[in-house]
């Protein structure tokens, strides 16, 4: 299936250069940052900078912006309290707390939550997005900037497990998928008033990965997977780039580095994909070498893939070939993160910090911590630290 790519102009952020987590699992929504480096090669009391309260739950992952750290929650007997929180970076003082009703439904399975997006970014605005559809936009001191309750607009757009698709910034848009057994549908809103640049029909089937996006030159397009495969569109226009229609995983979302998609489908696939229009390229299919919850993370020549066994694997990125094994302290919601520092970060549910040292032939875990608390949500990384929120509380490690 061929289509052809349009050349539009890429909207750098204006925090790009501070490194900041803008969205789920970090630059293109992959889990790797490269430029973040300082990392604690230890999780302890000893490396514990603070911890702090939060008012409800959330399985959103904790969003970093120069010297503040942004997070969702919902409280209240029936989730219907929305909060969007801000924390000092340097002590995790509270700065500012905004708080919404939910316009619409809140049920969800008692394992998640209707705060299990994780928020994103342009490094100018915070777009938070609930479990219930409302879609929010905030400054970085707080102020509304606009705010919508997409179940208004499509009421059959919901399930009973729960949403937990994570929005993603990309060129001038912010792109989010809407997919369930009904009213299915992906969508890029404006991000100055949120209105609909475009909306396209998607699958209809329970959904929970999240967009990642693919970077060739100057353009960007967003990858939108889902049980029938994947979709890649413009994000500016939803016009459709690729297709891949092997079908792919409703749980753990594709890792995305440059050009290239590691994609959990039949185990694990990798697919180049070129500006030109042609088919995407399928580079090698390992069905051996199969995601649990946890999402890929992909770190140099290699793709590092976490089992429902709780088995870290290390695959060739050139081939697939399992290249090593080792046996992690699981069962994992969550998935690795990794910055500079030739180490991947892990927390498992039951609230066990893992760091795995990467650099030798094979993978060593260096450091264990129990937290003492229920985490299933990804944690970020910035400036020689580590966020991760548990049920009811916010943790910084590092600097």
């Amino acid at each position: 299936m061929k289509f052809l790519l349009p050349i539009f102009s890429l909207a750098l952020a204006t925090s790009a250069a501070r490194a900041d987590w803008l969205n789920f699992r970090g630059p293109q929504g992959s889990g790797y940052a490269p430029e973040v480096s300082g990392l604690p090669s230890e999780l302890s009391d000893d490396t514990l900078s603070w911890k702090v309260s939060l008012p409800g739950r959330g399985l959103g992952s904790p969003l970093l912006i120069g010297d503040k750290v942004y997070l969702t929650a919902a409280s209240g007997p029936d989730q219907k309290q929305l909060h969007v929180l801000c924390f000092a970076a340097s002590d995790g003082s509270p700065l500012w707390e905004r708080r919404f009703w939910a316009t619409g439904r809140t049920m969800s399975h008692k394992k998640t939550n209707v705060a299990a997006p994780t928020p994103a970014s342009d490094g100018d605005r915070i777009y938070a997005l609930y479990s219930s559809n409302d879609l929010l936009c905030l400054n970085l001191d707080g102020d509304l900037i606009w705010m919508r309750g997409l179940t208004l607009d499509y009421p059959n757009a919901s399930n009973s497990l729960g949403m937990a698709s994570s929005p993603i910034v990309a060129g001038d848009s912010l792109v989010a998928q809407i997919e369930n057994d009904s009213e299915s549908f992906a969508a890029g809103f404006d991000l100055l008033t949120g209105t609909n640049k475009w909306k396209t029909d998607r699958p209809k089937a329970a959904n929970w990965t999240s967009p990642t996006v693919l970077k060739m030159g100057e353009n960007e397009v967003v990858a939108l997977q889902s049980s029938k495969g994947i979709v890649g569109v413009l994000p500016g226009t939803g016009s459709p780039v690729f297709e891949y229609t092997s079908g792919a995983s409703t749980i753990p979302s594709s890792a995305a580095v440059g050009d290239q998609l590691y994609i959990p489908s039949n185990g694990l696939t990798a697919l180049s994909v070129t500006a030109d229009g042609a088919d995407p390229k399928k580079l090698w299919n390992e069905s051996t070498q199969r995601p649990g919850t946890s999402s890929p993370l992909v770190i140099g020549d290699k793709v590092y893939i976490i089992n429902n066994a709780g088995v870290l694997n290390c695959a060739s990125r050139e081939t697939g070939e399992r290249l090593w094994r080792i046996r992690l302290k699981g069962p994992f919601s969550s998935s690795p993160v990794a910055g500079a520092d030739n180490r991947l970060y892990v927390f498992s549910e039951a609230g066990i910090g893992q760091i795995v040292d990467l650099s030798g032939e094979e993978g060593k875990v260096i450091s264990e911590f129990e937290l003492g608390a229920t985490i299933l949500g990804t944690p970020s990384l910035q400036n020689g630290a580590l966020y991760v929120r548990s049920d009811g509380k916010l943790w910084k490690f590092g600097k």
